[in-house]
């Protein structure tokens, strides 16, 4: 049996990245040994009687910088000869479905959350294989950043999703948003379902996800379409 996939999450706030594993589909795929994640606090790495973590950043700045020792420290202890260490970090390489779905293939991850104005330099050039960004904006430390990889990654490891098939219908497969859902009732304060989707007709009702898919795309991100595939999904 092939080994499932391992990580080490390397955080100052442990406790928000224990909440966001434990739950839901992610929750059960860590039960089921789909995948391991373990949480490890940078603290227990720092030195002293006060555990400090971060500095003033030599050249003068507002804010503080985390210091190299116990990122080191952290580090160079849950790495393997396996291991890809990725820093979230918001000048890293765009996290896209593609990347999500690379990094879902690794044996080991270990994934370094920073805070206040970055990490020490020197861990980046010594330590850290990828930089990844979850989007052009600034969080308050990198932990959610991190447990959004684990999340997106995760759908991609056989077991985890509970029908695959969603898999081929989520947005950004294909080049395309995915299509309007709806359950019961069918009619709800004078809003009615489409019929097709009542007909019972398979390939009527897949043509008209298709033909959905494309209009939703075109209108609300035409900046994903790509252009030599005319919008149509792979079989």
């Amino acid at each position: 049996m092939e080994t499932a996939l391992e990580i080490d999450l390397l955080t100052l706030f442990p406790g928000m990245a224990e909440g966001y594993l434990e739950e839901s589909m992610l929750g059960r795929a860590l039960k089921r040994g789909l995948l391991t994640a373990n949480v490890h606090d940078i603290r227990g790495w720092a030195t002293g009687k006060h555990k400090v973590t971060d500095d003033r950043p030599f050249g003068g700045g507002a804010g503080m910088v985390m210091k190299p020792e116990p990122l080191f420290a952290a580090i160079e202890s849950v790495k393997r000869y396996d291991s890809t260490v990725i820093y979230m970090a918001p000048d890293g390489e765009k996290l896209t479905r593609e990347l999500a779905k690379e990094l879902s293939t690794e044996k080991h991850l270990v994934l370094l959350s920073g805070h206040y104005e970055g990490i020490d330099q020197r861990v980046r050039d010594s330590l850290v294989d990828r930089e990844i960004s979850i989007g052009d904006y600034v969080l308050t430390n990198g932990t959610i950043a991190a447990c959004v990889v684990v999340d997106s990654l995760s759908r991609y490891i056989p077991g985890v999703l509970g029908e695959e098939k969603s898999l081929t219908q989520d947005s950004f497969t294909d080049s395309l948003l995915t299509f309007p859902q709806f359950t019961r009732p069918a009619e709800f304060r004078g809003m009615h379902v489409p019929e097709v989707l009542l007909s019972g007709n398979h390939a009527e009702i897949e043509a008209w996800r298709l033909a959905q898919r494309k209009e939703k795309t075109k209108t609300k991100r035409p900046d994903i379409i790509s252009p030599d595939s005319d919008n149509e999904p792979s079989n």
